[in-house]
């Protein structure tokens, strides 16, 4: 079937605004990245089970994506149906010391809604960037927490477009990990447990959280946050710096000089540019220290 087909099919069956070649450099935090041969704003679960049906179907390969905050996509695009879970999947509610919020709340509007409400638990999620559902895939954390301590449940659909619930003890959490992590499972909504706190103390604590992202993280240039995970016992920061990498240039992407583990974009950066500099800097830190690190980011589609 013909792409300009496929696209009209695709808009007859949903409700959801569908693009056609949309460069994903706009959906993307690094600002880098290829066309989506067709990309869904998603605008609720209905839709979703729609697009399911539509891909096994059509044959087409089907990729869910967040804020793209924790994504570097290749310069060759992503092929198939790229579902952008976003604004149209950001409901929330509160009830005593649960939350419960659509996959597409952004973390700083749950970190937000949970100190108007006194509840603690959530202050680290205070600037990290991206979506519920990429965090509890991913297992977002920082300042000694993770998603995983605040989770309760999650409601999942599977590639069969079925929604079903599963309790945190069963979703494999480790260190930015999750049995989530290249499954075909897409997470709709996620159940959070705070605790009882003032506002005041909460509202601190975030800020001071705040205070020292700005301070030591390259805020003022497009990029992905950490790209490394930090091997046991050590900081992929530091072994980056001692390795020689801090301010290493490829084309328009470098390695941050205010923090190693960054590597930000400084105008025009092509996906193909961080991809080398993220090998160069893998084969320098083991060249010095025989320690593998391990991307962080996630990386989609073709050269």
């Amino acid at each position: 079937m013909a792409a300009t087909d496929l696209a009209r099919g695709l808009a007859e069956a949903i409700s959801s605004p569908v693009m056609v070649e949309e460069p994903m450099r706009l959906h993307t935090s690094w600002h880098i990245g290829g066309p989506a041969q067709f990309l869904v704003d998603l605008r609720g679960t209905e839709d979703l089970q729609r697009i399911i049906n539509f891909s096994h179907i059509s044959n087409l390969p089907l990729t869910v994506i967040g804020a793209g905050t924790n994504l570097l996509v290749r310069d060759g695009g992503i092929r198939g149906i790229v579902v952008k879970v976003g604004a149209g999947m950001a409901t929330l509610h509160i009830n005593n010391d649960m939350i419960t919020a659509g996959a597409g709340v952004k973390l700083g509007q749950l970190a937000a809604e949970a100190c108007n409400a006194g509840m603690g638990g959530f202050e680290f999620l205070a600037g990290i960037p991206g979506t519920v559902g990429g965090a509890v895939v991913m297992n977002a954390g920082a300042n000694g927490s993770s998603v995983s301590k605040v989770v309760e449940e999650v409601t999942l659909v599977d590639s069969r477009g079925e929604h079903f619930r599963r309790p945190a003890s069963e979703l494999g959490f480790g260190y930015r990990k999750s049995n989530l992590l290249n499954s075909s499972y897409i997470v709709v909504e996620g159940v959070f447990r705070g605790v009882c706190s003032t506002r005041q103390e909460i509202r601190e604590k975030m800020e001071d959280f705040l205070r020292a992202r700005k301070s030591s993280q390259p805020y003022d240039l497009p990029n992905a946050g950490s790209v490394f995970k930090n091997p046991p016992g050590d900081s992929a920061g530091r072994l980056i710096e001692m390795a020689g990498c801090k301010g290493l240039r490829l084309g328009c992407a470098q390695v941050s000089g205010k923090h190693a583990n960054f590597i930000v974009n400084l105008g025009g950066a092509t996906a193909g540019e961080v991809f080398k500099l993220i090998e160069t800097v893998r084969e320098k830190v083991y060249q010095h220290f025989y320690i593998e690190l391990v991307p962080e980011v996630q990386i989609l589609g073709d050269d």
